[in-house]
């Protein structure tokens, strides 16, 4: 069984061809993953401009498409189905991939899967490592920062979220208080590798508080009173800024996690591990601390590679495939959902981009 996957819910155009593992073992076999960046297209603005993004889309999704077939030795007529990411997301991006994937399934005669981006990266761990069901993923990215837990595909209970700033957008607000490119997460981390963690005493928002929500506003709001207080901030108080932000940020998302974790114990029992998905799921700090507390657990860490952590198709591909195997496909008259919460019971209030 072999799905192709599109993606162009914010600014990567992607498109990929996943099958399932021959063999046995389950899991995946990603046979093609395009992947088209506009970060240079962004760049300018310090963050992704709507409307440029979905143009770029539209210039470049066909081509990836094309390499993606051509990379797999495969013609539209020999996949199973066409999935794409129809939210949650920019609308505008979302209807270029939705209305490209509609058309391909059709023309084709094949089925048509919509896939709820989030949900993407809470079963690339199942692509990857083959992880069983139930475990705790990590949803963090530019737009969120949640806790789920993952009881089969379609089966979702958040368990906690922010309440405000996503943890890939307080790394992009700091980096521009810092005056580093777009996207500001990467710069973060390379520069906080040089600092000393400890010379700011930065707070950590919710820490030890009941439930499992995050707070990273207050956080933000810190580093650039401190950054006025320095007036004309050094190299040496750039790299000790963003190494004691970073630490910060790690200090709430464990606390936060083990927080999940003994919710979700309380409601599915031992989870069989924990995920990481999202573009900030990349941060080797966080995967670092990550990796240490499920050791100190006794539970399994599943982080997939950086490339799958960031939208790609090939994720998109996959939750199409875990679905087509259960006979969840969608007809062509599904809407895009910019707002598309993963847990149908939770409240979409903060609710945005994966």
């Amino acid at each position: 069984m072999r799905v192709l996957g599109i993606e162009t819910t914010c600014d990567e155009t992607a498109a990929a061809i996943v099958g399932e593992r021959l063999g046995g073992g389950g899991g995946g076999a990603i046979l093609s993953n395009e992947v088209m960046s506009q970060i240079a297209r962004h760049a300018a603005y310090g963050g992704v401009v709507p409307e440029i993004a979905a143009r770029a889309h539209i210039e470049s999704l066909p081509r990836l498409i094309a390499r993606a077939l051509d990379d797999a030795r495969l013609t539209l007529r020999e996949v199973n189905a066409v999935a794409a990411s129809a939210g949650p997301g920019l609308i505008g991006g979302i209807l270029v991939g939705l209305t490209a994937a509609k058309a391909l399934a059709l023309a084709a005669g094949k089925p048509f899967v919509a896939v709820n981006h989030l949900e993407a990266h809470a079963l690339t761990a199942r692509l990857t490592d083959h992880l069983e069901f139930p475990y705790l993923a990590l949803l963090i990215s530019g737009g969120h920062t949640q806790l789920v837990a993952v009881r089969g595909v379609g089966e979702y209970r958040r368990l906690g979220s922010t309440v405000d700033d996503a943890a890939g957008e307080a790394f992009d607000k700091v980096a521009k208080m810092l005056g580093l490119p777009y996207p500001g997460g990467p710069q973060i981390e390379r520069l906080a590798q040089e600092g000393d963690p400890r010379r700011f005493e930065f707070p950590r928002p919710m820490l030890g508080r009941p439930g499992a929500d995050f707070s990273l506003s207050g956080l933000k709001t810190a580093v650039r009173l401190e950054i006025l207080r320095l007036e004309t901030p050094s190299e040496t108080d750039a790299r000790d800024l963003a190494a004691s932000f970073q630490a910060a940020v790690v200090d709430v998302i464990v606390d936060r996690v083990r927080a999940g974790l003994r919710l979700f114990r309380e409601g599915a029992g031992r989870p069989h591990g924990l995920v990481i998905g999202g573009g900030v799921g990349a941060n080797g700090a966080i995967r670092r601390a990550l990796t240490r507390l499920c050791a100190e657990s006794g539970l399994r860490f599943v982080s997939p590679p950086a490339e799958l952590c960031a939208d790609n198709g090939a994720i998109v591909a996959w939750a199409g495939l875990e679905r087509l195997r259960l006979g969840l496909v969608d007809d062509l008259a599904f809407a895009a959902r910019p707002r598309w919460p993963l847990d149908a019971a939770a409240s979409e209030s903060h609710h945005g981009k994966a």
